[in-house]
């Protein structure tokens, strides 16, 4: 017969095998009826330390019948209750692609029973060789950016599942994760970028196109995204507040900008605007940029993407991504003097601290060249060097 053990150890039995048990309520059913969490050991004296840690892993917890579900099961239920309803579907679509490799390794694991070490173990396999394909840069396994971004995704679904009472607490907290070890920012330098000036010059078709973005940094999906309503003439701003993105199938999807910061009003460079005003004389329909064979939609950004590639490869230019002529205005930016903060509203950065983190290495220039400038007025000012 279960015997209660005093000061809330739980309750402790031994077994027809000579085991013994413990069991403490971790939670109810529907019904009402408890459930009970289990521990067992060789004896009595090493059972009770484990009653004991399991008392406070699940003190002040109260879970319910469905904790009993595969992470598997749980990772379909937050993309449909949370994922879809909040996210843009090519977030959701790139989530997916994470959540197929965390099923891979823990998917059929009863979500309430997984361990920080096994969500370790995980992560170390992916490191090694999570990679269906061997590639030339990384070989078999992930790179450091893809396992902290399956670690992040893992951190919000788990912590969601201790908001639904599924599980205790978060598994994915004291795990190891790669640092952000992110290559240098790509970008075009002043010669390269006049190169491209003149490339896209002899592209009639691109030239706007690409010229704004150079002198805006908006994202691929923005750009394409910019209607004629966008415009003001008159005030020389340009709003943002939408983005384009290949869908299944290369479907065009029309959704909201990246975040809520994302949403902004810029005000356009004189030379900018001009091209801009140049053009809407000419415009068709809605959108600022509309797709070469189909003019009432908008430009696809696969398309924009093959174009930027072609004219560097004939203009002898770098191989850079199109995410890259971002990080070039924005270098740029920063080095003619534009500060932080209102580089960070251009850019459409959640804040500014973000926009120093990205673009350290401009900032640490920018440091040497200030300590520079103080070193010499502080001189003038003294009358040479202090003693």
């Amino acid at each position: 017969m279960a015997k209660r053990r005093p000061n809330g150890d739980g309750m402790i039995r031994k077994r027809a095998d000579g085991r013994w048990e413990g069991a403490i309520v971790i939670g109810h059913k529907a019904d009402g009826s408890y459930l009970y969490k289990w521990v067992q050991a060789k004896t009595q004296k090493e059972l009770l330390p484990k009653l004991h840690r399991a008392i406070e892993a699940y003190r002040g917890v109260d879970l319910t019948e469905e904790s009993r579900m595969t992470l598997g099961e749980w990772f379909e239920r937050w993309f449909k209750d949370y994922a879809e309803v909040t996210l843009r579907p090519s977030t959701v679509r790139g989530y997916r692609i994470y959540a197929k490799q965390i099923n891979r390794y823990l998917g059929d694991k009863q979500i309430s029973l997984i361990t920080t070490q096994q969500i370790q173990r995980m992560y170390n396999k992916l490191k090694r060789d999570g990679r269906a394909v061997c590639r030339e840069k990384y070989g078999t396994g992930l790179s450091d950016s893809s396992v902290r971004s399956i670690h992040m995704l893992l951190h919000e679904v788990m912590e969601a599942a201790v908001q639904a009472r599924l599980i205790a607490k978060n598994p994915t907290a004291g795990t190891k994760i790669p640092k952000c070890n992110y290559p240098d920012k790509k970008i075009l330098n002043e010669s390269e970028l006049a190169v491209f000036i003149e490339a896209i010059e002899r592209e009639p078709l691109w030239r706007d196109f690409f010229y704004t973005e150079i002198t805006t940094g908006l994202r691929r999906g923005e750009i394409c995204g910019l209607k004629w309503s966008d415009l003001d003439i008159e005030k020389g701003t340009l709003k943002i507040e939408r983005s384009i993105s290949n869908g299944e199938g290369g479907k065009l999807e029309i959704g909201e900008t990246k975040t809520e910061k994302g949403k902004r009003i810029i005000r356009l460079p004189a030379s900018t605007l001009r091209i801009l005003t140049e053009r809407k004389e000419c415009a068709l329909n809605d959108w600022i940029f509309p797709n070469l064979l189909e003019p009432e939609k908008p430009m696809n950004p696969s398309t924009a993407y093959g174009k930027l590639k072609s004219i560097l490869k004939a203009a002898g230019l770098p191989d850079i991504r199109f995410h890259d002529l971002r990080h070039t205005f924005a270098t740029h930016a920063l080095t003619s003097g534009v500060d932080a903060k209102t580089l960070s509203g251009i850019l459409g950065h959640t804040n500014a601290s973000f926009t120093l983190d990205t673009y350290t290495h401009v900032t640490t220039d920018m440091q040497k060249n200030a300590a520079e400038i103080v070193g010499g007025f502080m001189d003038d000012f003294i009358g040479g060097e202090f003693e």
